[in-house]
C-alpha cells in the first residue's frame, strides 16, 4: 500500500552567484527529494528585492509538488537543498542569498510552530510569490488566506516581470 500524497507548493528565489542557473538547478533538484514528485513549475521571474534594497534583483519561480512527506520533513529536505547550493543562514532577513526555498502551502495544513509556519507568512503580500504561483495554480485556495487568482490581482506587481520580458527591456 502506498503512502498518501499531499500537494505542496514551494517558492524559489536567488540573487547571488548565477541566480538563474541556481533556480533552474533547484527546480530539477526538487524532483529528487525522497517520496516527492515535481508536478509542474512556473517560468522564471526577475523581481526587485523585497524588504531590503541595495542588493541585486532576484530570480523567482514556484513549483507544485506531490509528496508523502510531512510538512516538517519536506521543509528539512528544502533546507538541505539550500545548503547544497551554498546557502548560509546568518539570521538576517530579506538579504541576498544563493538560494531560498520556501514551503508555501502543504495541503490544508495550518501550522505555527518554531521554524515552520503554514501557509507561509506574508504570502498574500508578495508579488514575487503570487505571480509564479498564479501561473501554475490560479484556483488554489491558500488555507485561511484566499484564492491565488484574487490575491495575485491585488498585489503591487511593479518590479516583477517574466525573465524573458525583463531581458527584452534591457537589450
Amino acid at each position: 500500500m502506498s503512502e498518501p500524497e499531499t500537494t505542496a507548493y514551494v517558492g524559489l528565489g536567488s540573487n547571488l552567484d548565477g541566480p538563474e542557473q541556481r533556480v533552474r538547478h533547484a527546480l530539477n533538484a526538487l524532483g529528487t527529494i525522497e517520496r516527492t514528485r515535481l508536478v509542474r513549475h512556473s517560468r522564471l521571474y526577475r523581481t526587485a528585492p523585497w524588504g531590503r534594497g541595495g542588493q541585486p534583483d532576484f530570480i523567482n519561480a514556484a513549483a507544485q509538488l506531490s509528496t508523502a512527506l510531512s510538512p516538517r520533513e519536506l521543509l528539512d529536505a528544502l533546507l538541505a537543498l539550500e545548503i547544497e547550493q551554498g546557502r548560509h543562514r546568518d539570521g538576517s532577513r530579506w538579504g541576498p542569498r544563493t538560494l531560498d526555498l520556501d514551503l508555501l502551502v502543504h495541503g490544508e495544513a495550518r501550522i505555527a510552530e518554531p521554524g515552520l509556519a503554514l501557509p507561509h507568512p506574508h504570502i498574500a503580500e508578495r508579488a514575487f510569490v503570487l505571480l509564479p504561483l498564479a501561473e501554475i495554480a490560479p484556483e488554489l485556495v491558500i488555507p485561511g488566506v484566499g484564492r491565488v487568482r484574487e490575491l495575485s490581482a491585488g498585489v503591487d506587481a511593479r518590479g516583477c516581470a517574466l525573465l524573458e520580458q525583463a531581458r527584452a527591456r534591457t537589450e
